[in-house]
């Protein structure tokens, strides 16, 4: 099999929008984006998901009896530990020397379900939209781990940026 591009495509740009994709080359390899003369700001970023179980299952979490322990706790704690070590997960991440995590965990009684809400912020020259989606995805994948002995159906859905503020491109919102 080879790397060797064919069809006479810039895979460096997207056919949508013809902006171009940061983590390859003009040649298509990919590389660790350059962000040394980029201007050092106040990075944020928030991230949002889900994960839905069975309503005795959340009756489990919301009650505190889970045989592992306290399940949001210690789904908070997993959270904040896999945000810092992003970079240790996504090839292409920069490490970074992040400055404030918030992770809150609301129960939704309603649809048996679980919202984790991540913010992640540094002051640095490249955004953190990767540790806040890190944050939530473990954070639920944590949830799943600490409840699957009694429900292995559960779903994890609509994980996303919901927003971002700071560096070149400025604020952006899922709501805008």
């Amino acid at each position: 099999m080879s790397n060797n591009v064919s069809n006479n495509v810039n895979p460096t740009e997207t056919a949508a929008t013809g902006e171009h994709l940061t983590h390859f080359d003009a040649s298509g390899q990919a590389h660790m984006v350059d962000v040394g003369a980029k201007t050092t700001t106040h990075r944020i970023a928030v991230a949002r998901g889900s994960i839905r179980m069975k309503p005795e299952t959340l009756a489990i979490v919301t009650s505190g009896t889970a045989k592992k322990g306290d399940v949001l706790g210690i789904a908070r704690i997993a959270a904040i530990m896999a945000s810092k070590r992003t970079s240790d997960l996504i090839p292409l991440c920069h490490p970074l020397a992040l400055t404030r995590v918030a992770v809150d965990f609301v129960t939704d009684e309603a649809n048996a379900s679980v919202h984790c809400t991540a913010q992640v912020e540094t002051h640095g020259q490249t955004g953190v939209e990767m540790e806040a989606l890190t944050a939530v995805q473990i954070g639920l994948l944590t949830i799943y781990d600490m409840c699957k002995a009694v429900d292995r159906g559960m779903v994890m859905s609509e994980i996303r940026v919901m927003e971002k503020h700071g560096g070149k491109s400025g604020d952006w919102s899922a709501t805008s």
